[in-house]
C-alpha cells in the first residue's frame, strides 16, 4: 500500500537532515497517515481509509464523509476516495428514485 492520503495526495517527500556542523545527509518525510473508520450517511455504514490527518481535519472541516467528497473535484482525489464517492452517487440515486 503506497504511503499516500486518498483525500490530499500528501505522499512521501524528500530533503536534507542538517547537522549542526551543516553536513547534509538524504532523509524521507513521511505523511502522518492513520486507518481510521468514517461514517457515511449515504451507505448507512463505517467506511475504513487511510488518509492523513491533514485530511482528516478537511473532511469534519467540510461536514463530513459524504459532503466532503461530493464536494470534492475528482481529479483532487485517489482511487480510493473515487471508489467511495462513487457507492455515495449511486445511494443518493436509489433513494430520490424510490422516494
Amino acid at each position: 500500500m503506497p504511503r499516500r492520503c486518498s483525500f490530499t495526495g500528501k505522499g512521501v517527500t524528500s530533503g536534507h537532515h542538517v547537522s549542526h556542523s551543516n553536513i547534509k545527509t538524504k532523509r524521507r518525510f513521511k505523511p502522518n497517515l492513520q486507518t481510521t473508520s468514517l461514517y457515511s450517511e449515504a451507505l448507512s455504514k463505517m467506511v475504513r481509509l487511510r488518509i492523513s490527518m491533514a485530511g482528516m481535519r478537511t473532511v469534519e472541516h467540510n461536514g463530513g464523509l459524504d459532503a466532503f467528497l461530493l464536494g470534492t473535484p475528482d481529479r483532487k482525489l485517489g482511487l480510493e476516495a473515487l471508489r467511495i464517492k462513487k457507492q455515495i452517487l449511486g445511494a443518493k440515486k436509489d433513494e430520490t428514485a424510490a422516494a
